[in-house]
């Protein structure tokens, strides 16, 4: 019987390992901590079948300038730990330029389409559908020359993707939310993407999914990976763990665990916030205030607003800013309540400067596989993805060609 390890118990390490263990495989599933309690836990809790582009670096200089000025709440950096940046920042602007970045959006969106499909056949099997709405969530704009430039994309994205999506009038934004102030230009209604109100609690479905299916979670340390003479290894709670194939799927700790046997995979790392609210007044879906970078929605502790990205150190201390000016956005706009939490959550996206995933083996060492680097979008992706995986592995056709994302390509 085949037999893997998958290092990584987010949303992209538990899909992994439910596809290889509904292929019959032996599967054992490591992590540090519970299954998604990093960056799965602390998302937007979207499901985003609307979002077809990965996210570019901006090319034109009053943005750069933006940024680099912080006059945008989208993007903040620490000076620093800049250093720490420069080098997959430098290759994310250059694979950001027109041309590149189409070839982003075909292997992007490629895998985009199977999200909400791979997603709704684990919800139904883990009995989760008391987590998930599917009614979509709402863009916002406070402008109205952004809200017809993003029509125009939208629109675009409808000829090309088949994406659905409702344009709203100022009044019917506030007929669909009457807590929200009444002077706004309107908003995009993204029809497709689902939402879920406890992105933690839907991994751990998942998790429970799998053990039902005969797989094994174990606490463990994943930098213990060892190859053997059959294999792989790992040393955990339960002692060593032997398996013919280690998968890792450890999101921004990926490239410290490879960077021993080799690999040198660039990633831009993005941390973000979130903090709930409660008390005050209830949203009926989720709201992304893109003027001001950071979206919010309703959850079970509250409503949780999740910040852009700051670029800083690993250990750096927590310094909210972004949150900050968040927070005073979302308050001009609803009743926000008070703050559920003494601490903000704060976790790491990991970005490939080409905008696609890690994803197959690794060239040098048989029965290494890589699955990582999904950037905004592991918890959307994750299903996906590790059925992609599980197909390589197993020796399947694969539902999509796996060029794009070859771990050789870095």
């Amino acid at each position: 019987m085949q037999s893997a390890i998958i290092l990584g118990g987010g949303m992209v390490g538990v899909g992994a390992a439910l596809h290889l263990r509904q292929r019959g495989w032996t599967v054992t599933l490591v992590d540090r901590r519970e299954p998604g309690r990093e960056t799965s836990y602390g998302n937007a809790g979207m499901i985003q079948a609307e979002a077809v582009r990965p996210y570019p670096m901006p090319r034109d200089l009053a943005s750069l300038i933006k940024i680099a000025t912080g006059r945008t709440n989208d993007v903040r950096y620490s000076l620093s730990s800049l250093h720490r940046h420069v080098e997959p920042l430098l290759r994310y602007w250059w694979h950001s330029a027109p041309k590149r970045h189409r070839e982003a959006i075909a292997a992007w969106s490629q895998l985009i389409a199977y999200a909400t499909p791979e997603h709704d056949i684990l919800i139904r099997e883990a009995h989760a559908d008391n987590l998930i709405r599917r009614a979509g969530y709402r863009a916002l704009f406070r402008d109205a020359a952004a809200l017809d430039q993003s029509i125009k994309a939208a629109e675009e994205d409808r000829r090309e993707f088949g994406v659905n999506f409702r344009v709203l009038s100022g009044s019917e934004l506030t007929k669909a939310e009457p807590i929200l102030r009444d002077d706004l230009p309107g908003a995009i209604h993204w029809l497709d993407t689902w939402t879920v109100s406890d992105p933690g609690a839907l991994v751990t479905a998942y998790a429970n999914l799998f053990e039902r299916l005969g797989g094994t979670i174990v606490l463990g340390d994943a930098q213990s990976l060892q190859q053997t003479a059959t294999g792989w290894s790992v040393d955990t709670d339960n002692g060593r763990i032997d398996a013919a194939n280690a998968v890792v799927t450890l999101g921004p700790w990926s490239p410290d665990l490879l960077h021993k046997f080799g690999y040198r995979i660039p990633l831009v790392r993005k941390r973000g916030y979130h903090m709930h609210y409660s008390g005050g007044a209830s949203l009926d879906l989720p709201l992304v205030d893109k003027g001001q970078g950071y979206a919010m929605g309703p959850m079970a502790k509250g409503i949780r607003i999740t910040t852009g990205a700051e670029l800083t150190g690993p250990d750096a201390l927590a310094t909210p800013v972004q949150l900050a000016s968040a927070e005073a956005s979302a308050r001009e706009l609803i009743d926000l309540g008070k703050r559920a939490e003494p601490e903000p959550w704060f976790g790491t996206r990991p970005c490939t400067p080409d905008m696609v995933p890690v994803l197959g083996r690794a060239p040098r060492h048989p029965g290494l596989w890589m699955n990582f680097g999904h950037g905004h979008q592991g918890f959307t992706l994750g299903p996906a993805t590790g059925r992609l995986l599980a197909e390589m592995m197993n020796g399947e056709t694969p539902s999509i060609d796996p060029t794009p994302y070859r771990p050789e390509r870095f």
